[in-house]
């Protein structure tokens, strides 16, 4: 029997000390990064957005299904946060029904957004590419630098023993280095199997409705690192209900729908959709916008809002999936970024002192072994993890 079928068996919560638990983790993320490089690479003038949408959905469908089809049980996996590709100053959930035209055009800022779960064992990522040849240069460049840079230094302060409100500070002053502000609400989730929304999160900036519980990070945890920044102001408006197309079952809810439509869909969504955040795409669009609306006014759906800083501004958004291994902190989702051009550079001494992490305490060979060497050890293992990670950016 293995750990983890042990620990199931337990009714232990299943985490990083499994290494089959590990496998899977690393599985839904290479699947999602080669979704988010399929993607990028048919992000062309003209494209629209809802067939990209599309095939970075299929594209997950297709390789997680490939997956554990000869297992003794059956083992969930497939998407677990929709294709989203929001542009410019929208800030994010864009993934519209199959009868929106919208297209990409030449100088756009385009945001992927994508989740891939095997087993309930999550991965996401997001990234932010300008639709143009060479280097990226000005706004655009200081945006997409400071989302960067802030989840590189979020990255080094996310581990065991480290407080959720230091993030949160760190980043805000990354942003402030580049000119740029962290958005309002936007909420870095611990995950855990089949919970994409943990109850430990770190809050990028408070916003009038948003307060959150002091937390520590430990061992053998994972988080969804979410960081988006903003040329705006970094305070989001929902200007159109209609847009919002991703939603996801409120399972501690239950009221007893009066319309058929929405009994359908809600039954729909109850047996292909029980936990994950799900595209309204999946379901027959005419009888969805019908029953999703009394679904959401009896709160059996948590809607993912579109939202939009103000025309002209620009956004970034960057998001990674991080194990908090025995052995330090191990990103698992990526992708290389464009040459940026930025028009500031950092001199914050904190800030580079946070940057500095990944190389300041790495030790070279050489020296007697001494007792109580391990912790060392493990935090070498953290940094030059860390600094494999600052160099594929």
């Amino acid at each position: 029997m293995s750990d983890e079928e042990r620990d199931e068996r337990e009714g232990k919560e299943l985490d990083l000390s499994s290494p089959e638990v590990v496998t899977k983790y690393k599985s839904a993320a290479e699947i999602v990064n080669k979704a988010l490089q399929l993607v990028l690479s048919k992000c062309k003038p003209k494209a629209k957005i809802v067939d990209l949408c599309e095939e970075g959905d299929a594209f997950i469908r297709e390789q997680s299904g490939n997956m554990y089809k000869n297992a003794k049980k059956k083992i969930e996996r497939g998407v677990a946060f929709p294709t989203c590709i929001s542009v410019n100053n929208t800030v994010c959930h864009f993934s519209p029904l199959a009868s929106d035209e919208t297209i990409l055009e030449d100088g756009d800022m385009i945001k992927i957004d994508m989740g891939c779960h095997v087993d309930g064992f999550i991965a996401v990522v997001a990234h932010t590419h300008l639709l143009k040849e060479g280097p990226v240069t000005g706004k655009a460049a200081d945006v997409i630098a400071a989302a960067n840079t802030a989840a590189e230094v979020a990255l080094r302060l996310v581990r065991p023993g480290k407080k959720n409100k230091d993030v949160g500070e760190a980043i805000q002053k990354v942003a402030e280095a580049y000119d740029c502000k962290i958005v309002e609400g936007v909420l870095s989730h611990q995950m855990k199997q089949f919970v994409i929304d943990g109850n430990k999160v770190v809050l990028g900036v408070s916003g009038p409705n948003t307060r959150v519980d002091d937390a520590e990070f430990e061992e053998n945890e994972v988080y969804s690192i979410d960081i988006v920044t903003s040329t705006g102001e970094g305070k989001p408006k929902l200007l159109d209900e209609k847009q919002t197309t991703i939603y996801k079952r409120a399972v501690d809810k239950s009221y007893h729908l009066k319309m058929k439509t929405s009994r359908f869909i809600f039954s729909e969504i109850s047996q292909k959709f029980p936990i994950m955040p799900f595209s309204a795409r999946a379901l027959e669009e005419k009888r969805a916008r019908l029953g999703l609306v009394e679904c959401m006014n009896h709160d059996l759906l948590q809607p993912y809002p579109v939202l939009h800083e103000k025309p002209g501004d620009l956004v970034a958004h960057i998001k990674f999936t991080v194990l908090l291994m025995p052995n330090g902190s191990d990103r698992i989702t990526s992708h290389p970024l464009q040459e940026l051009q930025p028009t500031k550079t950092i001199d914050d001494p904190d800030i580079k002192g946070w940057l500095a992490l990944a190389t300041k305490t790495k030790k070279k060979g050489g020296g007697k072994k001494k007792k109580g060497k391990k912790g060392e050890k493990a935090e070498e293992g953290v940094d030059s993890e860390m600094n494999d990670a600052a160099n594929e950016e």
